[in-house]
């Protein structure tokens, strides 16, 4: 397991590489210091390449303010975040959802299989995904974009609302995962990792 110092430093040395190269802003003096924390795990411009970190390049600013406010006010937990959204106050947490929604989103490098995309997007209208998704996965207000995310971070979250690990949704995911089979989960995390 790689030192959390090391993953930060590897990261903010590649940061500084690729200066503005994701086509968004660069972000305002006040909150450089922590869009350079984001990044050491969101990837540069928060373009994620794990599946541990989801890419936050692109996503609506509305919905990242709500997820730090939900982690810094213990309704969404996570070793790394519950600490780094304890240190933002309300103005930093509006600034980094402003700055990383007007970031360019990178396609995924995941292969999607053919045949479980086919069968996610039959899921998906089943279930009604777009209803709140919007068609294309790209999101709106507190929605998340998920068109494009990483395979791995959608599997999870479909999982862990699901087994109600997460609940942070006022029990609209909860409900619709809950439905859910692993196969479905599977095929749908094909389907949406392979939008962009």
């Amino acid at each position: 397991m790689i030192p959390m110092r090391s993953m930060v430093l590897s990261s903010l040395m590649l940061w500084s590489a690729l200066g503005s190269a994701q086509g968004g802003p660069a972000p305002d003096a006040s909150i450089k210091d922590k869009v350079d924390t984001c990044v050491a795990c969101h990837g540069p411009g928060g373009n994620s390449a794990s599946g541990v970190f989801p890419t936050i390049a692109g996503q609506t600013g509305r919905y990242i303010y709500l997820q730090l406010r939900d982690f810094k006010e213990g309704r969404r937990k996570d070793p790394n975040m519950d600490a780094i959204a304890a240190a933002l106050s309300q103005q930093d947490m509006l600034a980094l959802g402003d700055y990383f929604s007007k970031q360019k989103q990178a396609p995924s490098a995941f292969k999607a299989d053919g045949a479980k995309v086919t069968a996610g997007k039959k899921v998906s209208d089943a279930v009604l995904c777009p209803m709140c998704h919007l068609g294309g996965f790209e999101g709106q207000n507190e929605i998340p974009r998920v068109a494009g995310q990483q395979y791995d971070y959608i599997k999870k979250q479909l999982a862990d609302f699901k087994a109600k690990r997460r609940t942070n949704d006022a029990g609209n995911m909860t409900s619709v995962a809950g439905g859910l089979s692993d196969d479905d989960i599977e095929n749908l995390a094909h389907y949406i990792t392979n939008l962009y």
